[in-house]
């Protein structure tokens, strides 16, 4: 009678339900927990506002809580370097903004590159920075500005939210480009600065839509063109800087949701349709152009080439006017 031996193969049993696990794990639908959307700028502001509508939308249309994070500071640049050294597994998202993307990059203040450390989701509203003058400055257009101010070199003076903000930006623009010169009083924010360009110890600033609209239609501010490409929406009735008489002049303040480089491309374009499809319903685009915002939503292609535009102009601008960082 033979007997029969039995041949077993052994191997760790451990590391083999591990990796089962991972595997059960990866195959999980996402979203399966709660997003974190990280603002750079604290509560309460536009932009807090804005961020908290997308992740009211994203909370109901993926089934998961999307938790708002204000993350606060150096112009937004503390909150982005948060979201690109972030896991790229979609749970963290970042709202995106002209400081921490395409300003301060260019002046060598963040730790992080724009484009090789972000995902672009979607861009999500635009907004044109506008030319407004005190009621007291003599001038009714932009060539009539350009004209007083070439007429007394140096003595009209405009105020901004401070070194490096959009506003001062936008301002040495129009300066090289209309060859003018300007004195730049800079206040540690837009408040501050629009105070005294009511009280009249400013002559000019260019400014937020959102920020002086409300002054505009009460006839406290005169408002003589707006920044962006084409006409705004919001107010179609005044021209652009540049069909005014400077070519070429473009300045606006974007914001748009991204995610940390190499997030899954599935989850992207999850996100994206989610957030298109709210930014470019009628109620949302109304309730934003009531706040002098455009709403936008295109592809991440769409977002990612404006970025790259941006970081391009503001980079000749801060060659042009020698602007220096703090």
């Amino acid at each position: 009678m033979k007997l029969r031996v039995r041949r077993t193969i052994s191997f760790p049993l451990f590391p083999f339900l591990f990796s089962l696990g991972l595997a059960a794990a990866d195959a999980q639908p996402y979203p399966s927990k709660p997003i974190r959307f990280i603002v750079p700028f604290a509560p309460g502001g536009g932009t807090d506002v804005l961020a908290r509508l997308l992740a009211q939308r994203l909370t109901e249309t993926l089934g998961q809580a999307v938790v708002v994070d204000n993350r606060p500071g150096a112009g937004g640049v503390i909150g982005a370097d948060i979201a690109a050294k972030a896991p790229a597994d979609g749970y963290t998202l970042v709202l995106g903004s002209p400081g921490s993307l395409t300003i301060n990059p260019n002046l060598k203040r963040t730790p992080y590159d724009t484009l090789r450390d972000f995902a672009p989701i979607t861009l999500a509203t635009i907004s044109p920075f506008v030319l407004v003058l005190n009621p007291s400055v003599p001038a009714s257009s932009v060539k009539q500005l350009i004209a007083l101010a070439r007429s007394k070199p140096g003595q009209l003076n405009y105020g901004s939210a401070g070194n490096g903000s959009v506003s001062h930006f936008s301002s040495e623009q129009f300066k090289s480009l209309a060859g003018v010169d300007l004195t730049h009083i800079p206040f540690k924010g837009a408040g501050p600065a629009v105070a005294d360009l009511l009280a009249g110890r400013l002559h000019l600033m260019f400014e937020n839509l959102p920020t002086v609209i409300a002054h505009v239609r009460a006839g406290k501010l005169k408002l003589l063109a707006v920044g962006t490409r084409t006409r705004s929406k919001i107010v179609p009735e005044y021209p652009t800087v540049a069909e005014a008489g400077v070519p070429g002049y473009e300045s606006s303040t974007a914001f748009g949701a991204l995610a940390p480089a190499r997030t899954p491309t599935t989850v992207i374009t999850r996100l994206n349709r989610d957030l298109v499809q709210y930014l470019r319903s009628a109620g949302i685009r109304e309730k934003m152009a009531a706040q002098g915002v455009e709403a936008m939503g295109g592809t991440p292609q769409d977002y990612a080439a404006h970025l790259r535009e941006e970081l391009a102009k503001y980079g000749r601008i801060v060659k042009a006017a020698g602007i220096k960082a703090d």
